[in-house]
């Protein structure tokens, strides 16, 4: 079994994980597209997580994370409880190419552009100061951001957007 990370599954898979490899998904791409109430944020001030949007001709490079025998249905439960508490995921199994050239199947979770806490054309300028200020029960939202971030980086994945954001609310917050 596999999973797609994109964001906070990164740096904090909650799971046992047997293997990790830089892996690619076309048609999607990763931003902060979703409001978070409990998270990163509150109902009175929301913070935003990142979701995989659909687009048709973007990619998004992540980690595919192989589950570590015999922890599939412990795996698949807890991913269940952690990314769908607010429906606004959708569970799908996608096809990712690794980095060594496999093509492999992985579960990941997809933004619904439907539901309520969905927000995808927010201005990077507004993403930045929703995501300075905004703190959420998992802690501030500048943290996910910039763990996102440093993350990504360690794996030597660039992200043009998250990067500008880490800037960027570094900036607001200085």
């Amino acid at each position: 079994m596999w999973v797609f990370g994109y964001g906070s599954l990164i740096w904090n898979s909650g799971f046992e994980v047997a293997h990790s490899e830089i892996a690619t998904l076309s048609g999607f791409s990763r931003s902060f597209c979703m409001w978070s109430v409990h998270y990163r944020g509150t109902f009175e001030t929301p913070g935003l997580v990142l979701g995989l949007d659909r687009k048709a001709d973007a990619e998004c490079r992540g980690v595919a994370l192989k589950v570590a025998a015999g922890h599939e249905d412990a795996t698949l439960a807890y991913l269940r409880e952690r990314e769908l508490t607010a429906s606004a995921y959708e569970e799908q199994q996608v096809p990712l190419r690794l980095s060594s050239g496999t093509e492999v199947n992985a579960i990941t979770y997809v933004v619904d552009p439907a539901h309520e806490l969905y927000c995808g054309n927010l201005h990077l300028e507004k993403q930045a100061e929703v995501i300075s200020t905004a703190v959420g029960n998992r802690g501030p939202n500048a943290d996910y951001l910039l763990n996102t971030v440093e993350h990504l980086g360690e794996a030597g994945i660039s992200d043009s957007d998250l990067c500008w954001l880490a800037t960027r609310v570094k900036e607001l917050n200085a």
